[in-house]
């Protein structure tokens, strides 16, 4: 008994012989490294899961926590912050992504959460 796992990328039933580049292309795709993304951006998609699986208010205080220590994310603070607002409000509603709002990054929170409702 044989068992083991095969993957084919391309049959080419026509006859011309062309896996040698359907295969060389494969392994070209692989070897290419993803693009590295952007420190706000990793920052914001973090918080915005951990405020799905916690609450806004865990993701603010972490944001606020980022924010001293890498000072260099503080010109993103208020647009985290608003991304986080609209995002409370989609998960809680309007009233209750209120009640999580914080002076971080000032009341970049309170503003998302404003113009998610309106």
């Amino acid at each position: 008994m044989l068992s083991g796992t095969l993957a084919v990328t391309r049959v080419d039933w026509s006859g011309n012989d062309s896996s040698t580049s359907a295969l060389a292309a494969s392994a070209e795709d692989v070897s290419r490294r993803a693009p590295s993304r952007a420190p706000q951006d990793v920052l914001r998609d973090k918080l915005l899961l951990e405020l799905q699986e916690k609450n806004p208010g865990a993701a603010l205080t972490h944001l606020q926590e980022a924010v001293h220590a890498r000072p260099s994310l503080g010109r993103h603070c208020a647009s985290i912050a608003r991304a986080l607002g609209r995002a409370a409000v989609q998960a809680y509603g309007p009233t209750r992504a209120q009640s999580f709002a914080r002076p971080v990054c000032d009341t970049s929170f309170a503003a998302g959460v404003a113009a998610q409702h309106t």
